[in-house]
């Protein structure tokens, strides 16, 4: 079996080799003049993006166009294009090696509307932050312009909407099952997860002369090609004995997943399917997985290997300009504003969270990058980022608090397929030390011109529970008010559907953090997020959640209902009723309460706002209906009043939901950044 440590030790070299010699442009060009002034007659790659470009490494474009720059490359970026003609993808002229094409740091879907599958007015990766920018499904709708301005140039797929609609997937916007991303946008190649090493090996290949066909031994890599006849195919129809095969060699065998078809017309082949997925989610142990789509089989090769400390400071040190393309004027980019003063120090995550799709695009096992290279950032965004007044706004990554943890034992964490390292309970194999992170806090706070770094959210309080020191340090030095946490839920039924800790955790963890803030002599406090809706939630769940909020003194103004996003395996649980994190079997599958109609999603999110009186007529007619009518009244143990103040109550008046695909394109209303859990 290929370890880790070999195929890094194997691939690493490929971020250092070059093809050409080109140095770095200020920015990435994005017309024709900027082309002249670099001194090019064409890109060697177009990449074509659904963000405004901000050449900085928290946009996914940024670090892909930098990275195959440092190879030698040829780079040009074409950023929110006009798609409804082709020709403003011919902007830069025909790519020598291909298209690359991606919806942005968002799905297109996720970005253009609510849960409640309302138009957004807004749009945090545009300039400006006006909606409207982007069309629905735009990785589809880029790559068929592409097709039609240059027929014959491959065309390569990424990013987050490539990566968690790389299989026939649920989408919660048309309410249907749909192929992989890569068969109804007609592409060449998809690249999913982290995709540096594969995007380079991609273009050298192709540089050398070799066809988008030939790439089918990348890691990360999907496309469609028949079975070799020496595979062993392993089906899924019988997912907890599909291991039979896991002594076999990787190489010799590949998972069947059941057929588009299947799964478009049975659910419980859909849960089928979403669990082997998940299972064979370990780059250490996990197999090709092929769908069949119509007459052609889809193949995915396992995930990428992780990337090593030294590749991923190869990534960060990378000459990015750190701002907005000129183009844009002073006009404000509210992502960038957001993260143009935080530090991003490792990526993937171990939690698994199934409401969440991290994992399903970065991965689970952590990438750390080097004390040396954070601090050299920091430095940069001192040096060079207008408006610094010595805040760090936020360091950390997909979670605040997994800095170089690791398995124990790389030989177990190579063999393991469980979705989490901390759930039902932290495994006794997982390294949750806190002390480099400590460390690495300190280190920071001593550069020169700093004067604060905060940690903003994403603190997994399961883990920090068991390093005092931490919250100590957390709550001491990197906290200004207030800090968002996320227990989602207090009852032990939608929190086991989510794999999210009990709230007994969460209140061991506000101890120390309000024990700490007394010793530093702060007044803060945590701002707690929970999740309506989520499949395993009853409206009793609901209800005792409103109780703890009330008898806690919480009065929540941002609430969440669950969105179903593509892969996600809450997504399986909603579209399916199936739990997938258990056994999927004809007949005898775990059943799921799923909350699908518009009356009960409202409901959940009104018990989240039971102080608002809007709110108070459902649930009091709610609270009847479940004979509950005791906590209607004055009383503190009551949940809503019997009276209504004038004027108040229209909450039950909702707009009726505009679907996608919607005529309506003009939006002017300025938005914000969806903010980080």
């Amino acid at each position: 079996m290929e370890t880790i440590a070999v195929a890094q030790k194997a691939i690493a070299p490929l971020l250092g080799r070059g093809q050409r010699s080109a140095g770095a442009a200020p920015f990435l060009p994005m017309n024709r003049a900027e082309m002249a002034a670099l001194g090019w007659d064409a890109c060697d790659i177009v990449l074509v993006t659904g963000d405004a470009y901000v050449d900085h490494p928290s946009f996914g474009m940024a670090i892909i166009g930098r990275l195959l720059e440092a190879q030698g490359f040829r780079v040009g970026i074409i950023a929110q294009p006009d798609w409804h003609s082709a020709e403003p993808f011919k902007a830069l002229g025909k790519p020598t090696l291909f298209f690359g094409v991606t919806g942005g740091n968002l799905d297109s879907m996720v970005n253009r509307y609510t849960s409640d599958r309302r138009l957004r007015h807004d749009d945090a990766y545009t300039a400006g932050g006006e909606g409207g920018k982007r069309p629905d499904r735009c990785t589809i709708v880029y790559t068929q312009r592409c097709r039609e301005a240059y027929k014959n140039v491959p065309i390569v797929l990424g990013g987050i909407e490539a990566s968690l609609r790389r299989i026939a997937h649920y989408d919660y916007w048309s309410d249907k099952v749909r192929r992989s991303i890569l068969a109804d946008a007609k592409a060449d190649l998809l690249i999913y997860g982290n995709a540096e090493r594969a995007v380079v090996e991609v273009a050298n290949r192709l540089a050398a002369g070799e066809t988008p066909r030939d790439l089918d031994s990348i890691r990360g890599v999907a496309l469609f090609r028949p079975v070799p006849e020496h595979y062993t195919e392993l089906h899924a129809d019988d997912l907890d004995s599909a291991d039979e095969g896991a002594s076999r060699r990787p190489g010799d065998t590949v998972i069947r997943l059941p057929a588009f078809e299947q799964v478009e017309a049975d659910r419980e082949a859909y849960a089928r399917a979403s669990r082997v997925l998940h299972r064979e989610a370990n780059p250490g142990n996990a197999r090709p997985l092929v769908q069949r789509h119509g007459d052609r089989d889809l193949w995915l090769n396992p995930p990428p290997i992780p990337l090593t400390s030294d590749e991923m400071d190869a990534v960060y040190d990378l000459p990015y300009a750190r701002a907005p393309h000129p183009s844009y004027g002073d006009a404000k980019i509210p992502a960038w504003d957001m993260i143009k003063f935080s530090v991003t120090v490792m990526r993937g995550c171990f939690g698994g969270c199934t409401f969440c799709s991290i994992t399903e695009h970065e991965g689970r096992i952590i990438q750390n990058r080097s004390e040396g290279s954070v601090l050299r950032e920091i430095e940069k965004i001192r040096d060079k980022t207008p408006g610094f007044t010595g805040v760090i706004s936020d360091i950390g990554g997909p979670t605040a608090n997994m800095y170089r943890m690791a398995c124990k034992d790389p030989k177990i964490e190579a063999a393991c397929r469980l979705p989490s390292c901390v759930f039902p309970d932290i495994c006794p194999n997982l390294n949750t030390s806190h002390d480099d992170l400590i460390r690495l806090y300190r280190k920071v706070r001593e550069v020169k011109g700093v004067k604060k770094v905060m940690v903003a959210s994403g603190v997994r309080y399961d883990l920090a529970v068991k390093s005092p020191e931490y919250v100590k340090e957390l709550v001491t030095h990197h906290v200004g008010g207030y800090l968002k946490i996320a227990p989602e839920h207090s009852e032990r039924g939608p929190l086991d559907k989510m794999m999210k800790p009990g709230i007994g955790t969460y209140d061991r963890f506000k101890e120390m953090f309000d024990a700490a803030a007394k010793e530093a002599g702060k007044k803060y406090y945590l701002i707690p997020y929970f999740i309506a809706a989520h499949p395993g939630t009853t409206d009793e769940d609901m209800m005792n959640l409103a109780l703890w909020l009330k008898k806690n003194r919480y009065r929540a103004d941002q609430v969440q209902t669950f969105l179903p996003s593509p892969m996600a395996t809450a997504t399986a649980m909603y579209h399916t009723g199936v739990n997938t994190l258990r056994g999927v079997r004809r007949g005898a599958s775990d059943k799921v309460e799923t909350i699908r109609g518009t009356r009960q999603r409202r409901l959940h999110k009104a018990f989240l706002r039971y102080h608002d009186p809007d709110n108070w007529p459902l649930l009091r007619e709610a609270l009847k209906e479940m004979g509950r009518a005791d906590l209607i009244g004055q009383r503190p143990d009551q949940l809503v009043p019997s009276y209504q103040p004038p004027g108040t109550g229209k909450a039950a008046e909702t707009k009726r939901p505009v679907r996608p695909n919607s005529r309506a394109l003009k939006f002017t209303t300025k938005g914000v950044p969806f903010p980080k859990r």
